[in-house]
């Protein structure tokens, strides 16, 4: 391995030709705006601060690796051969690109030729020249780039500001700098003052020096890769998918970032669902017959293996994230557990597909296991490996070649589901809680049409929809922060709107007020708290504890029926039956 230097110079052309490049299995930006301005006043700053040595591998006669260009550069022309792969150093090399071109679209960078680093020690000020660097967040109002001033030469002038990009190495950053100086000069000011500094620190930023080490050519794919692992991990430590995108880029050639995009293609719901990595990783070690933890992610063959169940991957998020939105679990504001996604996917990555009973009898299952899942501690400790010792089990029982009777999920004296009690003591669903959200859902999963509107809650609309008290805080002489008052079977999911208009009401107020509103009356209202599971008559007597007890009473025959596999029927006057 061979240490050596470039400026910035040398690294722009190289860039601008094509010559290097990022290996595709490289994580995408993620530096911030504050990185970024801190990283171009190393570089303007004199004498210089250092950015870190880079880490690169040589190419011969044929990429190793699949490349793409830093984001901004320009794509390579066909036929041309890079001739480095950038292994270490993207974030930098990425941010001091863009914001000495002006290629982001939420951030342009200035520099200051008014005011000094306010950081600098007062008796440092005579050695060191540090200009200071301002980053200014960029937006569209009426498709107009805002501020305004932030694109004009004049008022950039005015404010003691000038872009970065005319410090860009090169004649287009040499032309960009005399076309802003004659603009500024056009409406009377004075540029002549500032021209000789303009120029020092183009050649600041020019010659600035970036050490490199280089891998040589005969640098295998395997060593290649094994470097590049083992210096993102200690330093700034990769995502297990990272490295995975890198196993399988080595194994097969193939993108997973690719491969992602086109599963979000089939599957768009899995973005409501967090981040869609650690489900596919989740997912992907189910469907190979491992436990889906950090240990199995980081073994060599995990990305080649992954590449072998795609297919069954991307059938489980298809009809896996449909059947949660069905159950209304719509995303992971509702989730009472992460294990439900995964598990969930994997088990319809292997149900029997147009089975007719067959895949009915797999829907039930599911169902059985999604809200056992949600109402037992099945999946408190150690998740990953209790999801998948169910899930072997599970899975040889979905064509009904198996039982699913020795499956620990369902053993009920050991993972007993919630009792009317606990359903009242339940805390608020707003927090990460297990039971509150099983409980919000399962009233979610009757319609939850709003007490107003009317409108039935789905993944189109619960993003507008709030928390709602449904004996307001102040009626029971509480502050939000008292338990007595967040309980999961206070709350409804309503529109903003409607929870406004409610504002301090007793429920009895508030429901009268709403049945005036409406013009079929009373029995429309009844009707639409129906379908929250809300008793009402319960919710407008005015005693508090006996509607919990009511609805905890309600909410647990749902409960009861869905544990079991089954379709409950949401009418109040009848709630254990099953459809």
């Amino acid at each position: 391995m061979e240490a050596r230097n470039k400026t910035i110079e040398q690294w722009f052309s190289m860039i601008q030709q094509g010559q290097v490049v990022l290996p595709r299995f490289q994580r995408h930006e993620a530096w911030g705006r504050g990185q970024i301005a801190a990283l171009l006043e190393n570089v303007v700053r004199k004498p210089p601060l250092p950015m870190g040595t880079l880490l690169v591998l040589e190419i011969g006669n044929e990429e190793p690796f699949h490349s793409r260009p830093i984001v901004g550069a320009p794509a390579p022309d066909t036929g041309t051969r890079p001739s480095m792969h950038l292994l270490d150093g993207q974030q930098r090399m990425t941010a001091l690109w863009r914001s000495l071109n002006d290629d982001y679209d939420d951030l342009t960078l200035f520099i200051s030729f008014r005011e000094a680093d306010p950081e600098i020690d007062p008796d440092e000020a005579a050695q060191v020249d540090a200009p200071q660097v301002v980053p200014v967040k960029r937006w569209f109002r009426k498709d107009i780039r805002q501020p305004v001033w932030a694109d004009d030469p004049v008022q950039q002038f005015e404010r003691g500001l000038f872009p970065a990009s005319l410090l860009v190495p090169g004649s287009g950053g040499e032309k960009a700098l005399k076309t802003w100086l004659a603009t500024v000069g056009e409406s009377g000011a004075s540029t002549a003052e500032m021209l000789p500094r303009l120029y020092e620190l183009r050649g600041r930023v020019a010659n600035y020096m970036i050490p490199f080490l280089a891998l040589g050519v005969e640098t295998g794919r395997e060593t290649a890769l094994d470097v590049f692992i083992r210096m993102n991990t200690s330093a700034s430590p990769l995502k297990d998918f990272d490295i995975v995108v890198a196993q399988l880029e080595e194994a097969t050639g193939q993108s997973l970032h690719d491969m992602v995009e086109e599963l979000l293609d089939d599957a768009p719901q899995a973005r409501e669902y967090g981040k869609v990595e650690d489900i596919v990783l989740s997912v992907g070690a189910l469907l190979m017959g491992r436990a889906p933890l950090k240990k199995t992610y980081l073994e060599k063959g995990f990305g080649n293996e992954l590449a072998n169940v795609w297919q069954e991957v991307k059938r489980g998020f298809a009809r896996g994230l449909p059947f949660l939105q069905q159950e209304a679990l719509f995303n992971e504001k509702c989730l009472p557990t992460d294990v439900a996604v995964y598990l969930t996917c994997a088990l319809w990555a292997r149900a029997p597909e147009e089975g007719f009973d067959a895949e009915g009898n797999a829907r039930a299952l599911i169902r059985k296991v999604l809200w056992r899942a949600c109402y037992t501690d099945r999946y408190g400790k150690t998740s990953a490996t209790r999801a998948y010792a169910d899930f072997t089990r599970l899975s040889g029982a979905l064509d009904g070649g198996g039982s699913a009777d020795a499956c620990e999920l369902f053993d009920e004296e050991q993972y007993p589901i919630a009792d009317v009690s606990q359903l009242i003591g339940a805390g608020w669903p707003g927090r990460k809680d297990r039971l509150p959200r099983a409980i919000l859902a399962t009233a979610l999963r009757a319609g939850g049409h709003d007490f107003a509107d009317g409108a039935p809650i789905g993944p189109g609309n619960i993003a507008r929809r709030e928390y709602h008290h449904l004996y307001p805080v102040a009626i029971l002489s509480g502050d939000r922060r008292d338990a007595l008052v967040n309980r999961a079977l206070n709350c409804a999911l309503i529109t903003w709107r409607t929870n406004r208009k409610v504002a301090a009401k007793t429920p009895r107020e508030y429901i009268e007020a709403r049945a005036e509103a409406a013009n079929l009356g009373e029995e429309v209202v009844r009707q639409r708290l129906a379908t929250h599971l809300i008793p009402y008559d319960a919710l407008i007597a005015g005693d508090y504890d006996a509607f919990l007890n009511a609805r905890a009473e309600l909410i647990a025959c749902h409960m009861k029926a869905l544990c079991d596999g089954h379709i409950p029927s949401w009418f109040p006057t009848n709630p254990g039956t099953v459809q």
